[in-house]
């Protein structure tokens, strides 16, 4: 397979990011893949639309004198499912550039080897199909997109790539850089004598820390209580403890935006859920707030 310039096409800039994607490509190369991940970045998503609607659609993108609202971005699919593509779509395209609307192609396409294994995997029949055979249906699928493709803005090859490299390759050449809020965490405190939280990616355990329960005066207190906290954070233990799943978490956060997690869920559970839980729990928020994370705190198990 020959390379192709466009493969390495740069959109580094905020103003550079394409507010109309269309995603065309062979089957089985990763089309539905990228859909979901245009939804993550907050593009509004069509899945095969029909190309005689592809005119109209697109005046959705253009404000009206009257309303001034429009669709901010959208990433529409549209392939060789639709029984027009091939004779209508070179000419809706340039129907489009003419109207000054910009649509940014975007075409996927992946080595025969790699789409033959996928197709057998998945055990899907491939669209082009007519008799000739996967392998057969592959390669006159390919040759029949040639202009496509040669219409096309970038061009990614998804034979090497899983669906989280192909993600992150999306996010890092479509996505706003805001590193800070890709990820959304929510952090659980819950007693284990209530049972672990069910969704639950991360799970610390506190009950090895001193526990107000036996402190006649702080066990009917809930952990956030400003008594809990002056006893818990007067003992070396809790503090180191709060610490290290701090340091824990700020190697970890990174690593799960880079395989293009969207939210990741924290348990920190203790006995009952009351008190050492809900503390650490809420310290570990203030920490990760101050670095610019998304977080939410639940408290599961604190009136029980």
């Amino acid at each position: 397979m020959s390379n192709n310039k466009k493969t390495t096409k740069k959109l580094s800039k905020k103003k550079d990011i394409p507010k109309f994607v269309i995603i065309t490509g062979l089957s089985g190369s990763g089309m539905s893949s990228a859909t979901n991940a245009f939804e993550d970045l907050g593009y509004f998503c069509v899945d095969n639309l029909p190309v005689l609607l592809l005119t109209s659609f697109a005046r959705l993108l253009i404000p009206t004198l009257e309303e001034k609202i429009a669709i901010e971005k959208t990433a529409l699919v549209i392939d060789i499912r639709e029984r027009h593509f091939l004779s209508q779509f070179p000419d809706a395209l340039m129907k489009l550039r003419k109207k000054r609307l910009e649509p940014f192609v975007l075409f996927f396409e992946a080595s025969d080897d790699i789409l033959r294994r996928r197709f057998s995997e998945t055990r899907r029949p491939h669209p082009f199909d007519h008799g000739k055979g996967l392998i057969g249906a592959i390669r006159a699928e390919r040759k029949a997109l040639t202009e496509v493709r040669a219409a096309s803005d970038l061009i990614i090859d998804t034979s090497a790539e899983t669906v989280h490299t192909l993600r992150t390759l999306l996010r890092n050449k479509f996505g706003v850089d805001d590193k800070k809020s890709s990820l959304s965490v929510q952090i659980v405190s819950f007693g284990h004598k209530f049972g672990v939280p069910h969704q639950v990616d991360v799970l610390f355990d506190v009950r090895h820390l001193p526990n107000p329960y036996f402190v006649p005066e702080l066990k009917e207190l809930p952990g956030n209580h400003p008594k809990i906290e002056k006893f818990l954070e007067s003992k070396h233990d809790v503090l180191e403890t709060a610490k290290r799943f701090t340091d824990l978490l700020n190697y970890l956060l990174p690593l799960y935006r880079r395989e293009g997690k969207s939210y990741l869920t924290i348990g920190i559970g203790c006995t009952g859920g009351r008190h050492r839980s809900v503390m650490i729990a809420e310290r570990l928020s203030k920490g990760l707030k101050k670095d610019g994370v998304e977080v939410s705190v639940v408290h599961r198990d604190i009136k029980k």
